[in-house]
């Protein structure tokens, strides 16, 4: 078998003047190329916000205490969206997405609104235990990881979308 020489310069048997007839790249794809890379990176990040949660569930066990129903919910319900928005993005299916965006803004509005409902004082900050903290850092990560999870899916759905046809 011959090896193929590095090839210099310009590719044999063109001119040039061939490049009207190759093809482009449309943006989109591009576009739908990075935001997957980066909704991947999002997910990944609510993974380690659902794991915080269910580490705060277990411990609560641990200690025989009964986990509160709020935590236990969230963390089924992102779950299952987390998955859901993997599959989406991984298929590029836009209902997966569209369930995904729903869901995990459920489970983190689900823990929000928990801590909300608990009535953190100044006073309540200064005697915090190491579960309290665990459950705020989990809500706080979750809620700035959902806002750019929601903005990269929507551009993700609307690029991932045909164009219209002109009519």
């Amino acid at each position: 078998m011959n090896q193929r020489a590095a090839v210099i310069g310009r590719p044999t048997g063109t001119d040039g003047s061939d490049f009207s007839y190759r093809m482009v790249v449309d943006s989109r794809y591009t576009k739908v190329a990075k935001a997957k890379s980066r909704l991947a990176k999002l997910i990944f990040a609510q993974v380690v916000t659902q794991l915080m949660i269910a580490a705060n569930v277990f411990v609560s066990l641990s200690r025989k205490e009964s986990p509160d129903k709020v935590s236990v919910s969230s963390l089924a319900i992102g779950f299952v969206s987390v998955v859901a928005g993997e599959l989406g993005r991984k298929r590029s299916r836009s209902n997966f997405l569209k369930f995904y965006i729903f869901g995990s803004s459920m489970a983190i509005l689900l823990s929000v609104a928990y801590l909300a409902m608990r009535n953190l004082s100044l006073e309540a900050f200064q005697t915090f235990t190491s579960l309290e903290t665990l459950k705020l850092a989990a809500a706080l990560l979750g809620f700035v990881v959902q806002l750019f999870a929601i903005g990269t899916t929507v551009s993700l759905i609307k690029n991932m979308a045909l164009p219209k046809r002109a009519s």
